[in-house]
């Protein structure tokens, strides 16, 4: 069993509000982290068909067998009951009575809107972080992790993590997106996939992708919205003000787990790894990753964005506090070189005062302060969300 970041806040929700709501990837670890937490707790899983069925059919009936309240799996198999968890809530007036999860934010969170607006807390559980498996006692090195990524089973099973990304991608396509969108040429997609993930770190254009897979932009439009919907991948979005110059307003795309990128793209042996021209955009995808999980546990905003200009100045991550505007880059080397330092420089002249650190984060062990500027080595990413 490992221990989640996200389980404190969980417990701290489960204190204030009726009903919370976990979302995130299948196999991420939701059931186990719920279940760990609220040992005591009545548990139905919607996957299966028989409970499914009971709820489906008497919704009232099913929960009248739960009078203490109930952990419900995959609450988005069986959207109805959230109507009828909102007058249970509403006559009994109990913190932590129901806990929920999904795996589809965008089902979710059109059913709650209409049904449990101002009842629920959300939070999301991503694949595991490079902290909570160091908190473990597993510290992969930077390629290793690059090709296990995050999923908890890889880990506790000891899976090759080619073969369990491989059965993991064609269940979400079976399971899924064939309930999700009407996928015609199920080889199109995955051939799809495969293309988003070589680029992985690019700003995102609807119709090179469309061009190249042969469908569409709006079709494209469509798939990485399911994609995004069902936690497979995620866009950065840029941040623009007016600095004075015209800025890319275009998102770029990341998946949220780096395992599943690194199979997608063929990638399945250390030494291919470290030869692989898309390396460098892997590292910045796992440290991403990193940041974006740090947040989540702690029930945050991300507030993540990346910035370019039309002079191709760039900034990897900028990390929104308040007013405060913080530069992060990433670099793959180990090797530190003053140049890294160059686009931190610049973003911090052009901003001045709301940019008052920068951090960049390498794969080297030695970490310092040079000026305003942190070095951070990748696996503690996390410590740049720490209270001082």
């Amino acid at each position: 069993m490992f221990k989640r970041d996200l389980e404190p806040e969980l417990q701290a929700l489960a204190d204030g509000y009726p009903v919370v709501t976990i979302l995130g990837p299948r196999q991420s670890g939701k059931t186990t982290l719920v279940r760990q937490t609220f040992p005591q707790k009545a548990y139905a899983n919607l996957e299966d068909p028989d409970t499914r069925a009971l709820a489906n059919d008497d919704p009232r009936g099913f929960l009248d067998r739960y009078p203490d309240g109930a952990i419900f799996d995959e609450i988005q198999r069986v959207p109805l009951l959230l109507s009828y968890i909102q007058t249970i809530v509403d006559e009994k007036d109990q913190k932590g009575l129901f806990i929920l999860t999904g795996s589809h934010q965008l089902e979710l969170h059109q059913a709650i809107s209409q049904s449990l607006a101002g009842r629920t807390a959300l939070l999301t559980l991503l694949p595991m972080s490079l902290k909570e498996l160091s908190e473990a006692g597993i510290s992969p090195s930077l390629d290793e992790a690059l090709i296990r990524g995050g999923y908890p089973r890889i880990y506790r099973d000891n899976l090759d993590p080619t073969k369990a990304y491989r059965n993991y991608f064609q269940t979400y396509v079976e399971k899924d997106l064939r309930q999700l969108i009407n996928v015609k040429d199920l080889v199109q997609f995955e051939r799809f996939v495969r293309i988003c993930a070589g680029r992985i770190g690019q700003i995102l254009n609807m119709e090179a992708i469309g061009g190249e897979v042969g469908v569409s932009s709006h079709t494209v439009k469509e798939w990485i919205s399911m994609l995004e919907a069902s936690f497979v991948l995620f866009r950065l979005q840029p941040y623009f003000e007016n600095f004075g110059k015209r800025i890319i307003k275009s998102p770029k795309i990341f998946f949220t787990d780096v395992g599943l990128a690194s199979a997608l793209l063929g990638i399945e042996t250390e030494t291919q790894m470290r030869r692989d021209p898309l390396r460098g955009h892997l590292v910045e995808n796992l440290v991403i990753l990193e940041l974006l999980k740090e947040r989540l546990s702690q029930g945050l905003e991300p507030n993540l964005y990346y910035y370019r200009d039309t002079q191709k100045n760039e900034i990897d991550v900028i990390f929104k506090q308040g007013n405060e505007l913080i530069p992060i880059e990433i670099k793959s080397s180990q090797t530190y070189h003053g140049e890294f330092l160059e686009k931190l420089e610049f973003f911090q002249a052009l901003v001045g005062d709301r940019a008052p650190r920068g951090y960049l984060i390498y794969a080297g062990k030695q970490e310092q302060k040079i000026g305003s500027i942190q070095l951070i080595n990748y696996q503690n990413t996390a410590r740049i969300f720490s209270k001082p």
